[in-house]
């Protein structure tokens, strides 16, 4: 009986890498450089997007405020945390800034301020319907739309500025 759940399992698995390897795919499109395959590190500032890896499947995203992070958390609590509790229980050590193709942080001015207006506000979180891209699309754009996946996310900021996308590596 055991046979039956090891296949589970293993196509469950097989699931999840086609969808990461198909969401890279959609990244390249957007992204000149995704996060981990630069080694120029910028210097955040507010309203910058940040992002980190989950695991190698996942990236999680929030908007830089004041030397903190504001995220949406997994229990729905919109709240600004350090960059270290950022990377905590996540696979990456690296928090990545978006830059446009002058290497400058992708800013838009209103981000932080509408990040700031939902802090400690509770957002029932899902995780294909509200998430953490969709806070973070909300804080650049003021748009309440559902965008499930970090390449749809991308897609999005790199409309809005008109640029490819350079994700670098944060330096404190």
């Amino acid at each position: 009986m055991p046979a039956p759940l090891i296949w589970l399992g293993a196509s469950a698995i097989a699931i999840l890498a086609s969808t990461k390897y198909s969401n890279d795919k959609r990244l390249e499109q957007s992204v000149n450089s995704l996060p981990g395959r630069s080694d120029r590190q910028v210097k955040p500032v507010n309203g910058a997007i940040v992002t980190c890896g989950i695991y190698g499947l996942f990236e999680h995203t929030g908007i830089w405020v004041d030397g903190n992070i504001l995220e949406l958390k997994g229990n729905g609590l919109i709240r600004g945390i350090s960059p270290n509790r950022f990377l905590q229980d996540r696979s990456g050590d690296n928090i990545y800034i978006a830059c446009g193709n002058d290497n400058r942080p992708l800013i838009q001015p209103d981000a932080a301020e509408r990040a700031i207006s939902r802090l400690f506000s509770y957002s029932e979180y899902d995780l294909i319907k509200n998430n953490c891209h969709k806070f973070v699309w909300y804080c650049i754009s003021g748009e309440d739309v559902p965008l499930t996946r970090f390449s749809l996310l991308n897609q999005k900021i790199a409309e809005r500025f008109s640029t490819s996308i350079h994700w670098h590596p944060v330096s404190y």
